[in-house]
């Protein structure tokens, strides 16, 4: 049994108190306790590691679990509750993690006998009857539906790479949901196969040439440690180069060990060399496809000659995980761009990022956000995964904590690519600035690479959001024509949803329908496409096949839970777009007289009687009504200015125009429009 000393106890003593101060705090991780305990993460890491043999993130996540056990005994608190009060993001990522430690439940810590229970809490629907808009993770909006370079680090840092890296390896391997058995890296037994070539040495100086197979020997015993790799032996690789005739190892081009590798079964190979610069070692090393002689990844690490065994083994782990995100890339591509880089050196944390695109894409925006927090829990600096959750909560219409993650990702700014740097202020400008702010940067996205179909149908939403159908039209198109070249439906139903609106809005019927034609057959059962089917049946005079539709359509959203008052609200928007106002107002009535002091349901009538000219007094009559209730509404002062501009009192219509705008979450460009139009009237 390892003796600790009275040194190493003070010292876990000092950790355990600081993170026991921060416990409830979720943002509390390895970077705050590196700073409180005074120390680099670096020689956090190293020191931890030697007294328990756990990495900083682990002895975290471990205290927090022992402290969650504690609550759960003195049963004061819910799952939920202690879930968060011992600062995990979740409720559900709280189970995963202490199922994983030990081995149960917290469910299962039973309180007067009966199990604790597990509180569920699902982000709803819009119950005002206003479309939620969806977002990807670049601020795209859906109106129908509400530093360094990879491979490049400095050697101080490589143990902590160690640390934080390795230990992981194997455990997400084992979790990798679906083996590709048709990809040439997974053999029968699932391993990766590599060899590792003697490394060259550019010294200059011959004390150097025994490591060309002191760096091959080592990196071979330590990649072997993985179970995820089949690593051919020295004797194996080094017999054949022998038999081939290359004795020597400058000899070994590419070519050579491709051949070499093909020739004993590994997808992979390691080739690299030595450098010097003073007291400065230098290893590069490649790590190369053997079938296509294509670099999968390239490393340089720095170090001092009496540290050349920890570059080594620093170097087998960035191979380990290099070889690990591969894997994760080729379970999930639908996931991806065909073009990108990888945003996190950690397997770790891009196994959660790409969870959280999974999520993302299925509309699960609160599961994407728990997921995002993991990643960030392992990176904090994984820029993708803050504005994956900014744009989550804008899908959640939690324009605030939005609005705080752009910002947060905002201070790494200067450490992103240039592509990132772009995205980020494509983001920002939903927030922040204008639409057409935001067309200037997707353009800029164009310019660097005009093959992602995400970026178009981004354009094409920003003018659908301005009502320039005309422009919109073909963005979306062409993001469409992306996903049938490469024979897979496209991310979200949306992709159809807003074509299908502009087809519409331009009276290009027999368009609109060959399209959901396609969108049913690529999202079978879609609620989405059971009203657009319906005001299309309208439009063709249709009235039985369109009544059918809305019938459907009520079906499911009953199902759903919806109210009736919600139900009505939403088929006034069915109606508004069959271009049929008498049902539009009917509809809106009827969501009234079912919800009589809900101030939503007053303002969707009172805007519609004022915007459309049928009844304006009454409209101002019911918007004062809904101030009463929700005093500082820029939905109602928007709705009251727009009614009394149109009663020609334009500077008191102004004034609320612009109160409306101030307060607003986001960009609006109907409120844009209508102040602009307020200004231009009240000048004259």
């Amino acid at each position: 049994m390892t003796t600790v000393s009275p040194r190493d106890q003070a010292f876990i003593s000092k950790l355990t108190g600081i993170i026991d101060s921060n416990i409830g705090n979720e943002s509390f991780g390895v970077n705050e306790l590196a700073r409180e305990s005074g120390l680099s993460l670096y020689t956090l890491g190293r020191r931890l590691h030697s007294i328990n043999g756990k990495t900083v993130n682990q002895f975290i996540r471990e205290l927090r679990l022992q402290r969650a056990m504690e609550l759960l005994r003195n049963e004061e608190y819910s799952v939920s509750e202690v879930a968060y009060r011992t600062g995990f993001g979740s409720p559900a990522y709280f189970n995963k993690c202490f199922h994983e430690h030990f081995g149960f439940s917290p469910g299962k810590i039973r309180k007067g006998g009966n199990v604790i229970q597990k509180a569920d809490s699902q982000a709803g629907l819009n119950d005002n009857g206003e479309p939620i808009i969806i977002m990807d993770s670049i601020g795209n909006g859906d109106p129908k539906k509400k530093s360094r370079q990879p491979g490049m680090i400095p050697f101080a840092g490589t143990l902590i790479v160690i640390l934080a890296t390795a230990a992981v390896a194997f455990f997400i391997y084992t979790r990798v949901h679906k083996a590709d058995q048709k990809n040439e890296l997974m053999p029968p037994d699932g391993r990766i196969s590599i060899a590792v070539m003697p490394f060259q040495n550019m010294t200059n100086d011959t004390v150097w040439d025994i490591w060309q197979n002191g760096i091959q020997l080592n990196l071979i015993t330590s990649l072997s440690n993985s179970e995820m790799l089949k690593v051919r032996q020295t004797e194996t690789v080094n017999g054949l180069l022998k038999a081939k005739g290359y004795t020597t190892y400058m000899s070994i081009t590419p070519s050579v060990a491709s051949s070499v590798s093909q020739s004993l079964d590994a997808a992979f190979f390691v080739s690299g060399s030595i450098s010097q610069a003073g007291n400065t070692i230098r290893l590069n090393a490649r790590l190369t496809d053997s079938k296509t002689e294509e670099t999968q990844s390239s490393f340089q690490l720095d170090g001092t000659p009496e540290l050349i065994l920890q570059t080594i083994d620093s170097i087998a782990t960035l191979i380990q995980n290099s070889l690990l995100i591969s894997r994760l890339e080729k379970e999930r591509p639908d996931l991806l761009p065909k073009k990108h880089n990888f945003p996190t050196q950690s397997p770790e944390a891009y196994r959660y990022y790409l969870m959280g695109q999974g999520a993302y894409y299925k509309n699960d925006f609160s599961t994407a956000i728990e997921y995002f927090l993991q990643a960030l829990s392992v990176d904090s600096s994984l820029v993708s995964a803050m504005t994956g959750i900014s744009t989550a909560y804008y899908n959640l219409s939690n324009y605030t904590i939005g609005k705080e993650w752009c910002l947060k990702s905002r201070e790494l700014y200067d450490q992103m690519s240039l592509k990132d740097k772009i995205r980020n202020d494509a983001l920002y400008a939903i927030y922040f600035r204008t639409l057409n702010d935001r067309i200037g940067y997707l353009r800029q996205l164009v310019a660097l690479d005009d093959q992602n179909p995400m970026v178009w149908f981004n354009i094409g939403d920003s003018y659908f959001e301005m009502f320039e159908d005309e422009k919109a039209i073909p963005c979306f198109e062409k993001a469409l024509e992306f996903f049938q070249k490469w024979e897979t439906k496209p991310y979200w139903g949306a992709f159809y949803y807003e074509l299908g609106i502009c087809y519409h809005r331009t009276g290009q019927y027999k368009k609109e329908k060959k399209l959901y034609r396609k969108a049913d057959r690529d999202f079978p059962g879609d609620p989405m496409l059971m009203d657009q089917y319906a005001w299309l049946d309208f439009a063709l005079g249709d009235t039985a096949g369109a009544n059918r539709h809305l019938e459907e359509l009520i079906a499911v959203r009953r199902k759903e839970s919806w109210s009736e008052a919600r139900i009505a609200s939403y088929l006034a928007y069915v109606y508004s777009m069959a271009g049929m106002p008498e049902k539009e107002e009917e509809s809106y009535r009827q969501a009234l007289l079912l919800e009589p002091e809900n101030p939503a349901r007053m303002n969707a009538l009172a805007y519609f009687l004022i915007d459309k000219d049928r009844n304006i007094d009454e409209g101002i009559d019911l918007v004062d009504k809904a101030l009463e209730i929700t005093p500082d509404n820029y939905t109602c002062f928007h709705t009251k200015g727009w009614g009394l501009y149109k009663k020609g009192k334009y500077s008191e219509a102004l004034g609320l125009l612009e109160k409306s705008w101030d307060l607003r979450p986001i960009y609006l460009h109907k409120l844009y429009l209508h102040l602009e139009e307020g200004r231009k009237t009240a000048s004259r």
